[in-house]
């Protein structure tokens, strides 16, 4: 890589444009950048870096980057701007990088921030022309991060080398030299593979202490299945050693468990024996005691019958007795009927007598049915003072019709008298709101017609601010493209000038020995002009022509444009007129307020008509009723005296069918209810004296039934007649002792009863106690026997499932192992790890010992030969090893750490360890060559042959055709080296200075 330009604008310190030209500095190979303290120095090696990067190194990269870069000189339209022309992997680039800019605004007061904009150039040496690349901040980053091979911090350390980081560096322990070593070289993925093969172990590791845990889980299954008869080994989940003692002690508790269900079955054969047996004589005990119970209740219900045989023939003479007296039962039954029945009769002609008036007390039957049809005779006679007696009411019931009707007209009348009275008010009201109606629909049809002009106006006044902005910018891109095609057409002028002062040398190139000269004629040319370094060609002309054209083009194009943009807006003009935009929106605002209020209003039109029209109806439907009530009430009159008539006439002839009673109705009813009770009296005499010689023949057919019989008197017959309940209670006491009496005499019958008798006494409870303890010790023996072969079941059950969890372990087991043996080597934990050196830090040590040998190099040349640097990788302390690096003095031939290192001898080893890891990390990035390094401070540490040797080792680099700057401002420096880079210092900003060797 090869710096020959860098242009700044607005950067830092630099509050104009300044330019540095690092191909003149670099002609020396060794050049000084100085000037005094906050000048702004190394404000020219951030610039650098933020032209390649985008960012500057460090701390001084800031939290806002377009804003902290921006110079606090520079003028307010002045864009922050830096530019680098460089050379790298064979390429000639140009970087223009532009951070965010918060610039005033055009039109009006205030600031408004423009976003960061890059640029990437290549140029092409065929065509003379540079060619844009991308406008991308990423696509840029990566290209320039990619043709470098280093990333910002890298390239800071390679290229920019801060001394007092590489002092530190030489003083710095192990932990802060490989936090910078890793990142100049990136062992990321080393500290990867650690990580990963740590989350592996741990991943592993857990997976094995799962399975160690389940498999214990089974192992305590199995203890518990097993009781007693198994122990557990006493190792954790992931302890080597635990799958085979689980496996063993599962073993021995599965021969335990075989041998108890073998004793288990031979207990439950004895115990089932012996239940069988016990059974068989709880059977016989039973059924023996059965028998004896049952002939000693034989014998004693035997005995009972013996006592009651006195009773039953007693019984037995009852039921002889109660079967002759059902022979005269028919006849009690109906003397019996027959004597209520007359004095039921009896009863009723004595009621219905007490109801007759004392006249009629001693008259017969057929007195009292002849005073009972003459009573109906007189009823009959009253059907005409009944009908003239609902007339009447009927009447009645009409005049109070007529009266309420005439009440209701009086009302009518009032009410229409009051409603007709308001009817003008009314009216007038309901026309006025119709007319206000009318008049709102009126205006809201002239707003409306308002409405859209207005909206058009507004739209152009809003197009009119636009187009004076789309003006604006088009002014802008005409301005632009007219500065474009000048500069344009005068880059052609300049290249067709050049052309035509070099054109002698392109002539000359067409001449030929013997042929005539196009110009002068001759034959012979002795001294042909011949092209000078930057000789401009036709077809370098015609590329600066064409490119004027292109840009003359877009100059006519934009012009076209602005004229196209002026017209719109003068058309918007006129159409908006001179009325400020916001004027427009709130004329229009009002307007549409006023057409909706004005067509809210106009929507009670019709509500308005409809009520209007509904009165009138209203109106006329008043004036009909009136008139109606005023013909009712007069036909009323008429009908009244009509009904007043006919009252008269009626009440007359009630008066003369009522008699001394109240009413018609009161007649009649007094009439039906003394027909009533006379008919009653006659038809319960006649009833009495039929029932009376109904039960005289009862009587006479009793006695004749009794003698017959047997019976002495009909009383003696009914008192030996039974009902139907003690009839069948006597059956059941005669049925129920000849049943007990044949049931005894079978009983003790009986061949196996009467064996049982004369055998010993039973004793079922006993043999009912052997039973149920033979059947417990069955249960129990059972019980034994199901839970050792359940025991078992479970035992190899769960034994399976271990011996197949440990087989399917042992492959993640073996992984475990390796997996550890290795995170363990790379993390610097394991045994074999003598020097507890970590993957990443082992990579490191292989670095810095590269970084070492390039350092001695020059170190030695530095010191005189008498320092040389190593890289120790010996433990300090407790701590891990590796990144140790010791110096060698060569007068004591001793080696010490660098800590104890002057001032001056630490900044001559820092530089020669900063150009030694320069080599190491060019060479890691594939190579590309670092044509330009700049050295920052430190050299005022240094004697004068000191100094001298460290120029010395400096200049050599221009052997490898480098160019080195030195960031300084040491005086003796001055002198020593001719080619400067001056940064002057001054109140309106710094400036650039540069002299040539």
């Amino acid at each position: 890589m090869r710096l020959h330009r860098l242009t700044v604008t607005a950067f830092g310190p630099f509050g104009g444009t300044q330019t540095v030209d690092f191909d003149e500095l670099s002609s020396a190979g060794l050049f000084l950048l100085h000037g005094p303290t906050g000048a702004g120095k190394t404000s020219v090696l951030d610039a650098v870096c933020y032209a390649l990067y985008g960012s500057v190194p460090g701390a001084r990269q800031g939290g806002g980057q377009g804003t902290t870069l921006r110079s606090d000189h520079a003028a307010p339209a002045t864009r922050t701007e830096v530019t680098l022309d460089l050379t790298v992997a064979g390429r000639r680039l140009e970087v223009t990088r532009q951070p965010p800019w918060e610039r005033p605004k055009k039109r009006g007061t205030g600031t408004t921030l423009d976003k960061a904009q890059t640029w990437l150039r290549a140029y092409d040496a065929t065509a003379g022309t540079w060619k844009d690349l991308s406008r991308s901040h990423q696509e840029i980053g990566e290209e320039i991060t990619q043709l470098l091979g280093m990333s910002r911090e890298q390239f800071c350390q390679v290229v920019l080398l801060p001394q007092g980081d590489f002092a530190r560096f030489l003083r710095a322990d192990a932990e802060a030299r490989g936090k910078l070593l890793g990142r100049l070289f990136d062992t990321r993925r080393f500290a990867d593979v650690e990580k990963r093969l740590a989350e592996r172990r741990r991943a592993t590791e857990a997976q094995v202490r799962d399975g160690d845990t389940e498999l214990l889980a089974d192992a305590h299954r199995m203890q518990q299945a097993a009781g007693d008869a198994m122990e557990l080994p006493a190792l954790a989940p992931g302890e080597p050693g635990l799958a085979e003692a689980v496996l063993s002690a599962a073993a021995v508790a599965r021969s335990t468990a075989r041998e108890q269900l073998t004793v288990a079955a031979c207990t439950l054969t004895a115990a089932e024996s012996a239940q069988a047996a016990a059974a068989r004589a709880l059977d016989d005990a039973r059924e023996r005691d059965r028998l004896q119970r049952r002939f000693a209740q034989a014998r004693q219900r035997a005995a009972s019958l013996e006592q009651g045989a006195e009773a039953y023939r007693e019984a037995q003479a009852l039921m002889e007795r109660a079967r002759k007296a059902e022979a005269v039962a028919p006849a009690l039954d109906l003397r019996e009927s027959s004597e209520a029945e007359h004095r039921r009769a009896a009863a009723a002609e004595a009621r219905a007598r007490a109801l007759l008036p004392e006249t009629f007390a001693d008259a017969g039957a057929a007195g009292l049915a002849s005073a009972a049809r003459r009573a109906a005779e007189e009823l009959g006679g009253l059907d005409s003072a009944r009908r003239a007696e609902r007339r009447l009411g009927e009447l009645l019931d009409e005049r109070a019709g007529l009266d309420r009707q005439e009440h209701a007209d009086a009302d009518l009348l009032q009410e229409a008298e009051a409603w007709l009275d308001g009817w003008e008010e009314t009216r007038t009201a309901l026309q006025e709101r119709v007319d206000s109606a009318q008049k709102d629909a009126a205006l809201a049809e002239q707003l409306a017609e308002r409405r859209e002009p207005a909206r058009q106006r507004l739209r152009a006044a809003r197009l009119r601010e636009r187009l004076a902005q789309d003006t604006d910018q088009a002014v802008e891109r005409v301005r632009t493209a007219q500065d474009k095609a000048l500069r344009a057409k005068q880059h052609w002028l300049d290249l067709k000038e050049q052309r035509l002062n070099g054109i002698a040398a392109e002539l000359a190139a067409e001449l030929t020995d013997g042929r005539p000269c196009a110009v002068c004629g001759a034959t012979e040319h002795p001294a042909p002009a011949r092209k000078v370094a930057g000789h401009v060609d036709r077809e370098a002309e015609e590329h600066a022509l064409t490119a004027y054209q292109r840009a003359d083009e877009q100059r006519a194009e934009d012009e076209r444009r602005l004229g196209l943009v002026r017209e719109e807006l003068a058309a918007a003009s006129a159409a908006a007129g001179d009325t400020p935009t916001g004027q427009l929106a709130l004329e229009l605002d009002e307007l549409e307020e006023q057409y909706t209020r004005a067509r809210s209003a106009a929507a009670e039109l019709h509500a308005a008509q409809e009520r209007l029209r509904h009165a009138g109806h209203e109106h006329e439907r008043r004036l009909a009723a009136r008139q109606e009530a005023a013909v009712r009430t007069a036909s009323r009159v008429g009908h009244r005296e009509r009904l007043d008539r006919e009252r008269t006439a009626l009440e007359e002839e009630l008066a003369r069918a009522r008699g001394s009673l109240d009413s018609v109705a009161a007649r009649a009813a007094q009439l039906e209810r003394r027909t009533a009770l006379l008919t009653d009296a006659a038809d319960a005499a006649r009833a009495a004296e039929d029932s009376a010689q109904r039960l005289k023949d009862a009587d006479a057919r009793l006695a004749d039934a009794a003698f017959r019989a047997g019976f002495e008197t009909p009383q003696a017959a009914a008192a030996a007649l039974l009902d139907n309940a003690a009839h069948r209670e006597l059956q059941h006491r005669l049925d129920a002792w000849q049943n007990e009496e044949a049931a005894v005499r079978a009983v003790l019958a009986e061949a196996d009863t009467v064996a049982a008798a004369r055998e010993p006494r039973a004793d079922p409870e006993t043999a009912q106690r052997t039973a149920d303890a033979a059947d417990r010790r069955l249960r129990d023996a059972a019980s034994a026997h199901d839970a050792a072969r359940r025991r078992c079941a479970e035992l190899d059950r769960l034994s399976a499932r271990a011996a197949a969890s440990v087989r399917r372990l042992a492959p993640l087991r073996e992984e475990y192992d390796r997996v550890a043996r290795m995170a363990g080597l790379t993390a610097g934990t394991s045994a074999d790890n003598e020097r507890r050196m970590r993957l990443e830090s082992y990579v490191l040590a292989a670095r810095l010992e590269q970084v070492a040998a390039a350092a001695t190099v020059r170190l030695r040349r530095m010191s005189s030969g008498r320092y040389t640097l190593v890289h120790s990788d010996d433990r300090t302390g407790r701590g891990r090893s590796g990144l140790g690096l010791h110096v060698v003095d060569a007068w004591t031939g001793r080696e010490r750490d660098t800590a104890t290192l002057s001032g001056g001898e630490t900044f001559f080893a820092s530089l020669a360890l900063a150009l030694g890891l320069a080599d190491v990390v060019t060479d890691e990035a594939g190579g590309v060559r670092l044509d330009s390094l700049f050295i920052d401070e430190g050299f005022g540490s240094l004697d004068d042959q000191t100094l001298d040797e460290v120029l010395d080792v400096l200049d050599s680099l221009r052997e490898r055709d480098r160019s080195v700057g030195i960031v300084s401002h040491v005086p003796d420096l001055r002198r020593r080296i001719h080619a400067q880079l001056e940064v002057v210092k001054g109140r309106s900003g710094s400036a650039l200075r540069q002299r040539g060797a």
